[in-house]
């Protein structure tokens, strides 16, 4: 064998090892790219899941308080009507109840700005609810009226207000309603 045919032979093999890097090379290229195709659907389907459930979660804290505060209303308005204030108290029990359990959900889930407007209002509510039922059971404090009690639950529907507002801020609806 002389130099040229040994030449040629180098390059032969150097040219089939170069073709069969070569497609080494492209698959694996292929598949890096695939996994990181994978890891930022993945991403994409855990952020979407994570918005749904919090979505979920402000919904039902919105809806529950909500109650919480009609409920109260008509405990207000029936103070007095003896033939309708037990069923007014079973409501109000019951959506303090739920209120309650949504919030202490909603206390693992919600970023700490949400958290600190529903704090507020979560402790408010309270305490209308504790001026109510003494308003009810006769044994009021100072302070305790029923028109103090109307002026709290308009003040509570403001601040249900000012906390949806943020919610739905966190959630992105102002940048999506912004277009209309």
């Amino acid at each position: 064998m002389d130099v040229g045919d040994a030449a040629a032979f180098v390059v032969a093999v150097v040219g089939v090892v170069g073709t069969l890097l070569s497609a080494l090379l492209t698959q694996r290229a292929a598949d890096r790219s695939r996994r990181r195709e994978q890891e930022h659907a993945e991403q994409v389907r855990e952020r979407r899941r994570h918005a749904q459930e919090l979505r979920a979660c402000y919904v039902a804290l919105n809806t529950s308080a909500r109650q919480y505060l009609a409920a109260l209303t008509d405990q207000l308005h029936a103070l007095g009507r003896d033939e309708e204030l037990r069923t007014v108290r079973q409501r109000l029990t019951e959506a303090r109840d739920q209120y309650r359990d949504v919030y202490a959900e909603a206390q693992m889930r919600m970023p700490e700005r949400v958290l600190g407007l529903t704090a507020v209002l979560s402790h408010d509510l309270g305490a209308v609810y504790g001026m109510v039922r003494r308003l009810d059971d006769g044994t009021p404090r100072a302070g305790d009226s029923p028109a103090a009690v109307r002026e709290a639950i308009d003040e509570l529907w403001g601040r249900l207000r000012r906390m949806r507002r943020e919610m739905r801020a966190e959630l992105g609806a102002f940048r999506a309603d912004s277009g209309r």
